[in-house]
């Protein structure tokens, strides 16, 4: 790996932003505010900012890969992999848990489909060492499905698992507690009232049947294997308090800011959707990122759905919403890192990982101008 110096830049660091130099040795942060030696090489930041590479926890945007329109599957998993790694790191983000969903109701099948390949995908890949970023899996749970226990168990010993989540998309609670956006959610399958109907009857019976016995099986596991657990969807006290009474650390996109005040008072640690705050509001009406942070109740973005949301968030919360820059960073670097156990990045600090993003501001568009990867540069 090279020396490397970074020089005339701006340097977010965890606690401020500061005009320094930052030296990489061996892929580490070797030194901060030290000039290099003759042998390292130089990178002219030219006033751009040096931020920690970002830190995703959740995100689908490898199933966009798999099936870039409905009904049309990549022929390669590895291909689409590949598709999905590039686009994260051109967005800065340098550590991603790519979320697979095991279990599924919406997709006749599609994302069950999915599921092995994408994982097989990562295996190969992290395997020949041709990934820009540092991938993990996310196992993402929905709870309803009759299957899930078993194929969960499948997967559950996966090396590269980092972080497990709960969820339950049944209609009439959580994100679904409105049935009217639930069916404008579906609208592509072209129900009648009445198909609509029968599909909420029917999965109402699946959670019933099913949900309490899986929720109790994966929390259970999840802890016995000392892997972070999330709950998604948090809405109503009840709901935190089951969380909380599990020792589910992480509450997941709570969509009220009451499931959010209550899980910060029980000790969670709290995940918001950066789209959300990038677009001004939610897109199925639920509670507002940008409400929650400048209440202090957020410690960490993810992008979800749109990869370059991550870093557009973080600036946002800066010049919109009055939160120091170094504070909005963490919430997308170290903050998140921390959650799931990998403290050994997320920060600019001697002797953690070099993963470093260059970022230059196009107005209020944050661009992604180079990226680093334990000392690697990977764009």
């Amino acid at each position: 790996m090279t020396d490397r110096a970074f020089v005339h830049g701006r340097v977010v660091l965890a606690d401020r932003v500061a005009e320094t130099e930052v030296t990489v040795s061996d892929g580490v942060i070797a030194a901060i505010g030290r000039s290099p030696g003759q042998a390292w090489d130089i990178v002219d930041l030219e006033g751009d900012y040096l931020l920690p590479g970002l830190v995703e926890l959740h995100t689908d945007n490898l199933e966009k890969h798999f099936e870039p329109r409905p009904g049309v599957f990549w022929p390669s998993p590895l291909a689409a992999l590949l598709a999905h790694d590039g686009q994260v790191a051109a967005a800065g983000i340098t550590t991603v848990l790519d979320a697979v969903c095991i279990g599924d109701l919406d997709s006749d099948g599609v994302r069950a489909a999915m599921l092995e390949r994408s994982i097989a995908a990562l295996r190969e890949a992290c395997g020949a060492a041709v990934l820009r970023a540092d991938h993990y899996l996310h196992l993402r749970c929905e709870l309803a499905d009759p299957g899930l226990g078993e194929s969960f168990e499948r997967l559950v010993d996966e090396p590269r698992l980092r972080l497990i989540s709960v969820m339950d998309h049944t209609p009439g609670q959580r994100q679904w507690t409105d049935i009217a956006t639930f069916a404008q959610y579906h609208r592509d399958e072209g129900w009648s009232a009445a198909e609509l109907e029968a599909q909420v009857v029917l999965r109402q019976r699946l959670m019933a049947d099913h949900s309490a016995r899986h929720r109790a099986q994966i929390v259970a596991r999840g802890r016995a294997l000392g892997v972070p657990l999330a709950s998604h969807d948090d809405t109503t006290r009840d709901h935190v308090a089951e969380a909380v009474a599990e020792g589910i650390a992480i509450a997941e996109f709570p969509t009220t800011r009451l499931a959010a005040e209550l899980a910060r008072a029980n000790g969670m640690a709290v995940i918001m959707g950066a789209p959300n705050l990038v677009r001004g509001g939610s897109h199925s009406g639920n509670v507002a990122t940008a409400e929650l942070a400048e209440a202090g109740l957020v410690n960490a973005l993810s992008s979800d759905y749109v990869p370059s949301s991550l870093l557009h968030a973080a600036f946002l919360l800066h010049s919109r919403h009055g939160v120091p820059l170094a504070a909005s960073v963490a919430m997308v670097s170290g903050q998140p890192a921390a959650m799931v156990g990998l403290d050994d990045r997320g920060r600019i600090a001697e002797g953690l990982r070099a993963d470093l993003i260059r970022v230059r501001l196009l107005g209020e568009v944050p661009v992604v101008r180079g990226a680093w990867c334990q000392g690697r540069r990977v764009l």
